[in-house]
């Protein structure tokens, strides 16, 4: 009967071993024939395992016998078992001393110098008596086990590594004292090590061991402050190649780990947020405090900003009203770090930032903010700002005002003035979001013009001390100018060194374009082109000089700036043409258009692809120089009649000068005169008339129309407009009538135009202009009508009564 038990030899069977003390046949059970660990008596006198007869006893029932015992198959009238107490100790007496013994031979065979069967051998012993015999486990516990056991680490087999660290596991489960032990020394940083060096199951052992030793809060910090852990522990959680149980593991680990702030800062370091924002959430002061005041100096990307504004916004948002300034100052250095993300500044002014933010910035009294956090409030409102919100629909104060409401810029205003420069800075940078808003910019120019503020403004181009304070404000400059172009110029007119400084910054020479020196050069571009004065000074500043040095600098590739030098060199090409709009005021003007061959430099700049402002800008400047071109010209000084031509007019003829030009009448040239003829920029011009942007268009029709201005011979002009293909062009820019300005502007061009008889009769056949030359004569402007009028007059459209007057007469 005993030969047909299936149980299987078990870990904790010694019959056979060397070295161990000799079993008793008493301690066998007759079925299983392993040491038995609860023996039982039958009725019949014979003992077995519990768990053994109680299994026989059921496979009796099962099969229809009479309980019977096993080794006497006698039928049972009882079946009760009764333990057998002395049988048990002195069993467990007999294991005690063969595990002494185990662990004797163990501590012998754990040396690295031995075979690798004999260490693990050594090291299973030690784990079957660790698992199976509980009772006596404070025996095998002992430290020079632990250190034996802890040594083999350091083997050079990866089977021996793997051993020692089950091994290990199974001694401290339980066993603070071998935890402790085990901490000592390298070990935990030789384990920390093996979750990066080992194959996959040396990585699943290691884990289980750090598992278990984190049940130690003791262990907590030592095993966090092992260089490595956590991160690995962390990047094991997200691995996608590790089996499942190592993953738990390593997750469980960490959640132990959490006990200890450091190990959450740690985390957070490494991308486990959650425990730092847990503890924000839900720890005593002192936990928010050291929560907070980590995460305002933690790096993190944009992504998880967010997850934290909307994770803990709200609470930060609540210590900013606490009474302890400690708890203030962290709340604030947090929210400064999350909030320079559009995303994540979003959700903090739905969770209802800007009241406190405002609050904090103007307040004065008891428990107000010092300099230093103020400093710090700006920056968050700063931050918030400049995301390009609709500000105009969230209230800040008691009395539903808004942060572009009138009151509260100028009382951002009045701070600016009666406060240091850090702060100063950053609410000029309040004020930069503010104006780069559109729905916004005029609530904040209305403030800044009531308040007089823009003298003030305007002096913060002179700090240099302070370059993010300077780059602030001429930014904040720079966004007004369209809407105070007229204020700005003159106090930048009337100042000894705001303008001198303004042409410093984008004259400077630096390793790239910056903003700074793009935002000033905007600036400039936007002031009155005709304020004489202003041009004067900038004359005298040398700032032309300097303009065109950059501008060539730019167009050879020697000054480079991917992200500033479109808008850099856009507003030093408007900030020259000015010079073009003073040349019937001063001759100083002419010279140095002459000098620097102006009308060849915007002409390249006209063939500027894809920069529309460029070539808007450079239009507008031939247009200028072409106008005064008839007043250049040299007209050349004709010889005297000679004698007989004296007496005879009818032998004259008049004198041939070679070389004048077809349009003015003199000698020209693009750089003496600015000639558009001889600068051979008709064909250019005409190229833009088919541009899709209707603001390039009218520049080069403006232009153009220069060769037909009273005073020059219009018709050689159209001729040379003719050779230049540019007729069809100007006719579909009347019959397109894209703006009112073009309109006018091409109607006045076809008028002379059609005063040339061939061209007239064939346009005249053409029922589109003469529909569009009709809808002028009706509907445009009564100077306009007139020149439409004379127009439909040269296509013989409308009937020319003068002629028939003068004929009648």
């Amino acid at each position: 009967m005993a030969g047909s038990w299936d149980g299987s030899q078990s870990d904790n069977s010694s019959n056979f071993e060397p070295g161990i003390d000799n079993i008793y046949e008493a301690f066998l059970c007759p079925l299983t024939k392993q040491v038995m660990q609860n023996p039982v008596t039958l009725e019949s006198g014979q003992t077995f395992e519990r768990e053994a007869i109680e299994k026989w006893f059921n496979e009796c029932r099962q099969n229809g016998r009479p309980l019977s015992c096993p080794i006497t198959s006698k039928q049972l009238s009882v079946t009760d078992l009764s333990p057998s107490i002395a049988l048990r100790a002195t069993i467990e007496e007999w294991r005690a001393r063969n595990d002494c013994l185990k662990l004797d031979i163990a501590r012998q065979s754990l040396y690295l110098g031995n075979s690798e069967s004999n260490i693990l051998q050594a090291l299973k012993n030690v784990r079957e008596i660790c698992r199976n015999i509980r009772l006596i486990k404070h025996r095998s516990h002992n430290p020079q086990l632990v250190r034996l056991i802890s040594d083999m680490l350091k083997s050079g087999s990866h089977d021996v590594r793997y051993k020692a660290l089950q091994t290990l596991q199974v001694v401290v489960e339980g066993d603070e004292q071998s935890k402790v032990i085990v901490a000592e020394g390298d070990t935990v940083r030789t384990v920390v090590k093996f979750l990066s060096k080992e194959p996959p199951k040396g990585r699943e052992a290691a884990v289980s061991l750090l598992f278990e030793l984190s049940k130690s809060e003791a262990l907590c910090e030592k095993i966090g402050s092992v260089r490595g852990a956590i991160i690995l522990l962390v990047g094991l959680t997200s691995s996608k190649s590790e089996n499942v149980s190592t993953v738990e593991k390593a997750d469980r680990t960490l959640t132990n780990l959490e006990r200890s702030e450091e190990n959450v800062r740690e985390m957070a370091t490494n991308g486990r947020l959650q425990p730092l924002l847990a503890k924000l959430l839900e720890g005593s002061p002192e936990t928010k405090l050291s929560m907070a005041s980590y995460l305002g100096v933690l790096a993190l990307n944009n992504d998880v900003k967010v997850v934290v504004a909307q994770t803990v916004g709200s609470s930060l948002i609540e210590l900013m009203r606490s009474r302890d300034m400690r708890l203030r100052e962290a709340a604030l250095g947090a929210l400064n770090n999350i909030s320079s993300f559009e995303g994540s500044a979003k959700v903090l002014i739905g969770s209802g930032i800007l009241p406190p933010l405002m609050k904090d910035l103007f307040y004065v009294g008891p428990n107000q903010l010092p300099i230093r956090l103020k400093e710090v409030s700006a920056t968050i409102l700063a931050n918030i700002v400049n995301i390009g919100y609709d500000f105009d629909k969230v209230p800040v104060g008691a009395h539903h005002q808004t942060l572009v409401s009138e009151d509260v810029v100028e009382n951002l205003l009045q701070l600016i003035s009666n406060t240091g420069p850090e702060i100063q800075g950053k609410l000029l940078v309040v004020l930069v979001g503010l104006t780069s808003c559109s729905n916004s910019v005029i609530n904040v120019v209305s403030a800044i013009r009531n308040s007089g503020a823009i003298i003030s403004l305007v002096q913060f181009v002179e700090v240099h001390e302070n370059e993010d304070l300077r780059l602030a404000s001429v930014k904040l400059l720079h966004n007004i100018s369209p809407h105070m172009s007229k204020e700005l110029a003159n106090s930048l007119r009337g100042s000894v060194g705001q303008l001198g400084n303004l042409v410093a910054i984008i004259s400077e020479n630096t390793p790239t374009i910056t903003e700074e020196q793009a935002a000033a050069a905007g600036l400039l571009a936007e002031l009155p082109e005709r304020d004489w004065g202003l041009t004067q000074r900038l004359l005298s500043e040398g700032a032309f000089e300097k303009i065109i040095s950059k501008i060539v600098g730019i167009r050879q590739g020697e000054i480079r700036g991917i992200r500033f030098e479109r808008t850099f060199l856009e507003g030093l090409v408007s900030i020259l043409t000015r010079i073009t709009f003073a040349l019937t005021k001063e001759t100083q003007a002419v010279s140095f258009c002459r000098e620097n061959n102006l009308a060849s430099l915007f002409l390249d700049l006209l063939q500027s692809n894809n920069q529309e402002n460029i070539q808007i800008a450079s239009a507008v400047a031939l247009e200028n120089l072409s106008l005064e071109s008839k007043n250049l010209t040299k007209i050349p000084e004709l010889p005297p009649p000679s004698y007989c031509v004296s007496i005879f007019s009818c032998l004259s003829k008049p004198p041939v000068v070679l070389g004048t030009c077809k349009i003015h009448g003199g000698m020209c040239s693009l750089r003496e005169s600015f000639c558009l003829v001889e600068g051979q920029a008709v064909d250019k011009l005409v190229d833009l008339l088919g541009h899709e942007n209707e603001k390039v268009v009218g520049p080069a029709l403006a232009a153009l129309s220069t060769l037909l201005e009273d005073g020059l011979e219009v018709e050689k002009g159209v001729i040379l407009i003719d050779e230049a293909d540019g007729i069809t062009p100007i006719l579909n820019v009347l019959l397109e009538n894209r703006t009112e300005t073009l309109r006018v502007r091409a109607v006045w061009m076809v008028e002379r135009i059609l005063r040339i008889e061939e061209i007239a009769r064939e346009v005249g056949e053409e029922q589109n202009v003469t529909a569009a030359l009709v809808d002028a004569f009706q509907n445009a402007d009564f100077r306009t009508r007139q020149i439409a009028e004379n127009a439909l007059k040269h296509i013989d459209k409308i009937p020319n009564f003068s002629g028939i007057f003068s004929n009648i007469g």
